[in-house]
């Protein structure tokens, strides 16, 4: 099996959407407005301050994506990089095609000088929380709290 992993370009936005839309069905039971989602994935296709894309592929196709955003950490004095809208296609699942995405995102933020990696699991999914675990990520102290508008 040849894949490889690659930033996202522009004509993968449909795909990406697809695979967000899919993982919020599958992990939240929500029903993501499309039109919004493909809006959403073109804003960071076209702006990369706000993130980054990768994407793995099969010489038949993309079957895994991830997001990249950033937050500032001033206790550090650096950037961590979130990792966000992580998806595998089924099919594609317990063969390690997350953490072959993982380490190569990993080695590319360790380049350009971030200080960490982080993300946010869902309680209940504990299958990701040990493919986490194994790749040598920590559980936090913290919780997540939020207010979206």
């Amino acid at each position: 099996m040849t894949h490889s992993i690659r930033d996202a370009a522009l004509e993968d936005a449909e795909q990406i959407a697809a695979f967000n839309a899919a993982m919020a069905l599958e992990t939240e039971r929500l029903e993501l407005q499309p039109s919004t989602v493909l809006a959403g994935v073109k804003a960071v296709l076209g702006c990369p301050e706000l993130g980054r894309y990768y994407v793995a592929q099969l010489q038949d196709g993309i079957y895994a994506c991830l997001l990249i955003t950033y937050e500032w950490n001033d206790w550090r004095n650096g950037l961590v990089w979130w990792i966000q809208s992580a998806y595998v296609t089924p099919d594609k699942r317990q063969q390690g095609c997350f953490a072959t995405l993982y380490e190569h995102v990993k080695s590319e933020s360790v380049a350009a000088g971030a200080i960490g990696l982080r993300l946010y699991v869902e309680r209940e999914n504990t299958r990701a929380q040990r493919s986490y675990k194994a790749l040598g990520m920590d559980e936090t102290y913290y919780r997540l709290y939020e207010e979206l508008f």
